[in-house]
């Protein structure tokens, strides 16, 4: 991705195997989420909605197990210590399972309206994107982005998929800047419309034949465009980027959130932690 990581406050961590969930991963306990640093022995307090989803909305009271992540200490059990009007505290026992390293997959969109881009967000987390960059095009039908939004609704996939990993969120970014600031050496599959349609299974495990061999997933940039398409002054810029594999997604028109989980999958099959 061509934006610095500095500008996202995350470093690149490298194309390493993703080893996120995995069999016998525990899908009864109830998961969340928490910036805190997680160790052995510690306390830690619930804000007020935690407390309210844990306490009213699950049930939940004093004793009872609770996994915890924080994206950085992999995945502790903890208890329930004690419920108040003032909130819920939780004590960590044990860790469950240890921190993994995130794959590269970044994810290149034109914001859609609120519910579908909700959408979009948590498949995409769901199928192992690291990084959710928000592309500003000529086509777009929405400018502004609600870049919490966004990452609640990453909070939420994650702990409902057993995720240890949250992707970066990144700022939205005009298209032509993008383009002007990408990385040659990253590999951009570019969801186009008026590409041919061919094999797109074919087309990826092409492009993986060809590009230089890492130790894990290949570092790759998924772009799809808005509903509207990309404009031709567009398209003739992307198309003049090294490294870019021009892919079609079949013969019908797909919706931008149904274009996404369809590539997604295409790409972690053929290049990514599904191999």
């Amino acid at each position: 991705m061509a934006i610095p990581a500095a500008e996202w406050g995350l470093a690149s961590a490298g194309p390493q195997r993703l080893n996120d969930p995995m069999p016998g991963h525990d899908l009864r306990t109830p998961r969340l989420y928490l910036e805190a640093a997680l160790t052995a022995g510690a306390t830690l307090p619930l804000d007020r909605e935690q407390t309210n989803y844990l306490v009213n909305v699950l049930r939940r009271k004093n004793g009872d197990p609770v996994l915890l992540f924080n994206g950085r200490d992999g995945e502790w059990r903890a208890r329930v210590e004690t419920v108040s009007r003032k909130g819920a505290t939780l004590t960590l026992i044990e860790q469950t399972r240890p921190q993994t390293v995130p794959g590269d997959l970044d994810y290149l969109f034109a914001p859609l309206k609120q519910a579908r881009l909700d959408y979009l967000v948590q498949k995409a987390v769901e199928l192992g994107v690291s990084r959710l960059v928000p592309v500003l095009t000529q086509h777009g039908q929405v400018a502004r982005v609600n870049l919490d939004r966004i990452r609640a609704n990453a909070i939420e996939a994650a702990e409902q998929c057993g995720i240890l990993n949250l992707p970066a969120v990144a700022p939205p970014i005009a298209l032509e800047r993008l383009v002007a600031e990408w990385v040659p050496e990253r590999l951009l599959v570019f969801c186009d419309e008026e590409a041919p349609v061919h094999d797109p299974v074919g087309v990826l495990e092409g492009a993986r034949d060809t590009t230089p061999p890492t130790l894990g997933p290949t570092p790759v940039s998924v772009l799809i465009g808005p509903e509207g398409g990309f404009s031709e002054d567009e398209r003739a810029a992307l198309l003049k980027l090294p490294n870019l594999v021009r892919l079609s997604l079949g013969p019908r028109i797909l919706r931008a959130d149904t274009a996404a989980a369809a590539v997604l999958a295409l790409v972690q099959a053929t290049l990514g932690d599904w191999r």
